[in-house]
């Protein structure tokens, strides 16, 4: 089992996207929690970590232009031979509101983007919906801003094996705490609603890598 019905679609036809590396100014608040039963099931197959892991990114720049995009991982792809030596995110669920980067998600990294619609700041309360689902998140960044440099890893299922990349970010952050709140056919069961630790990327620049296949 991968896919969750917030992020499919039966439209193949979007504009087309730059190949990668993608470089952009991102802020964002991401957050965490330990994955429910219903996570766990959602897989992926294979060693897991039961830790969920999602963020609200707010793109300034990139090959496409600005946009903003929601993202979820239910669990994490365990370290391994084929992943390497940290854990990756397990991506079934990802929106943005730019459709050439719904074809790079989809095209380049084997990600299912689908649209949906954003309001608000990623810093305070905002909100992101499609007419089957919505998240909505309030952050509260508390503490001193700190330098941040490091990757986020990505495996994901393609049509010719294990699609990984990784997006490299250097810039700044902050402690946060995250109230969220999700609704839609499967959401509510495993982006698990209440106040979660996170933290808030204030100002960073990030790189997303070509995919390679495992």
């Amino acid at each position: 089992m991968w896919s969750v019905p917030e992020s499919t679609t039966q439209r193949t036809d979007w504009p087309e996207s730059s190949p990668p590396p993608w470089p952009a100014g991102v802020r964002a608040t991401l957050w965490w929690h330990r994955s429910t039963a219903a996570a766990r099931a959602l897989g992926p197959d294979g060693a897991t970590v039961p830790l969920t892991l999602a963020m609200m990114v707010d793109y300034l720049d990139s090959p496409v232009g600005p946009y903003r995009e929601i993202l979820a991982s239910p669990v994490l792809r365990a370290p391994g031979r084929r992943i390497g030596v940290l854990p990756r995110m397990a991506v079934p669920f990802i929106a943005v509101d730019s459709e050439p980067s719904v074809h790079g998600g989809r095209v380049h990294w084997s990600l299912p983007k689908v649209p949906a619609e954003f309001d608000g700041d990623v810093h305070g309360d905002f909100e992101a919906s499609s007419e089957a689902w919505r998240v909505t998140t309030n952050t509260r960044p508390r503490g001193p801003r700190l330098p941040i440099a490091g990757a986020l890893g990505f495996a994901q299922p393609g049509d010719r094996g294990l699609v990984t990349a990784s997006a490299r970010l250097r810039g700044h952050f902050r402690y946060a705490r995250v109230d969220v709140a999700a609704e839609g056919p499967t959401l509510g069961d495993w982006l698990t609603p209440g106040t979660h630790h996170g933290i808030v990327i204030t100002d960073g620049r990030m790189t997303t890598g070509p995919a390679q296949l495992r």
